[in-house]
């Protein structure tokens, strides 16, 4: 039985847990920053990085409680993120890490985020098609949240090959900017959504970016479907349509949210059919999007191709993932004698990390 405390500091949520042999959540704690960034539109780096200073020890000592942990030298390991994210409050979360680790003489991990919203579909959790089985691979993994879009290969744990991912903007952040641009505000996941159920996601023909270019095929773009929609409100508005109009914002929201949800369902067929995998992963906070749920689904459900999709409060920002991917991914891959080998006090953020790959992207 290995036990492994795990801290997310990367953006905004400051967040905890406990997770024994790489499976199982004892903890999980995430304290969220939501309402002090909404007045931002969006979220500020520095204020993230303060809150995570004053969140970061009551989150640790609630995650022990909660799991029964009296002392942090009764764990195994510790890890933590690393990045990409926001450099400031990484250091949060690293810094906590890094103390706890040398008080403790244990051996910390350092886990890339990107790796982190993988290992999210191994967890045993009620989410769409349960935990990954330990025979998946070879397995595909769309990663589709705030500043990430990617599509992966897994031959093995920690063996991915990037297929392709966003040449601008992550389908997350154009999910936030167009919110903005129809007056719902952040985030603009939840806000989108809300508005959709009650719109038509046909009056609006919105591009649908980089779908039948075999130059980009596993590559997203989602710039120029929110530029699409930016002149398409301008339009609306000279024509005399009230903004404020619910019924026009739901339509507006619907057929964004449906352009987004075709491309991503459309390149992941693509590679399923290219790769022959055994199993598709879908992580990541757009996986928390209802409607990109149910177009997997649809998609997927009678080809034989298990789909894995975490319940909402993993698709999410939390520690629990991190506590997972360092278990099976990067080094330790299970193995109690690989975390000596783990980078320690060493460790160093990295904001710009990469998920690192064993073959050539492409």
């Amino acid at each position: 039985m290995t036990r492994i405390l795990a801290i997310e500091t990367s953006c905004d949520e400051t967040a905890a847990a406990v997770i024994e042999d790489g499976r199982h959540i004892l903890s999980n704690v995430v304290a969220t920053q939501i309402e002090l960034h909404r007045r931002f539109g969006g979220v500020f780096p520095e204020v993230a990085s303060r809150q995570h200073v004053l969140s970061i020890h009551p989150v640790v000592r609630q995650a022990l409680n909660e799991a029964g942990i009296e002392r942090v030298a009764d764990l195994d390991a510790l890890a933590v993120t690393m990045g990409p994210g926001l450099a400031g409050s990484l250091l949060v979360g690293v810094n906590a890490a890094k103390g706890l680790a040398l008080g403790a003489d244990l051996p910390l991990v350092g886990v890339n985020h990107l790796e982190g919203h993988i290992y999210s579909n191994w967890l045993a959790a009620d989410g769409l098609g349960g935990p990954v089985p330990d025979d998946a691979f070879p397995l595909l993994v769309l990663i589709v949240s705030g500043g990430h879009t990617e599509l992966v290969l897994m031959s093995d744990h920690g063996q991915y090959q990037r297929l392709g991912g966003t040449l601008d903007d992550a389908a997350g952040e154009a999910f936030d900017k167009v919110a903005r641009l129809v007056g719902l505000g952040f985030p603009g996941g939840p806000a989108i959504q809300r508005a959709a159920q009650e719109g038509d996601e046909q009056r609006f023909k919105l591009p649908r970016p980089l779908q039948n270019r075999p130059d980009h095929r596993y590559d997203f773009s989602f710039s120029g479907l929110k530029t699409a929609v930016l002149h398409l409100v301008r339009k609306l508005e000279k024509e005399g349509e009230d903004l404020g109009d619910a019924r026009l914002v739901a339509d507006l929201a619907a057929s964004f949210q449906a352009a987004v949800t075709d491309v991503l369902i459309t390149k992941c067929a693509a590679a399923v059919a290219e790769h022959q995998v055994r199993h598709l992963c879908i992580c990541g906070g757009v996986s928390a999007n209802a409607a990109l749920r149910a177009a997997a689904e649809s998609a997927f459900g009678g080809l034989n191709i298990p789909i894995h999709i975490p319940p909402i409060f993993l698709c999410t920002d939390n520690a629990a993932m991190i506590g997972a991917a360092a278990y099976y991914g990067g080094a330790y891959h299970g193995d109690a004698q690989n975390l000596q080998s783990a980078k320690g006090l060493a460790l160093d953020v990295s904001a710009s990390l990469r998920l690192s790959t064993t073959q050539k992207d492409g």
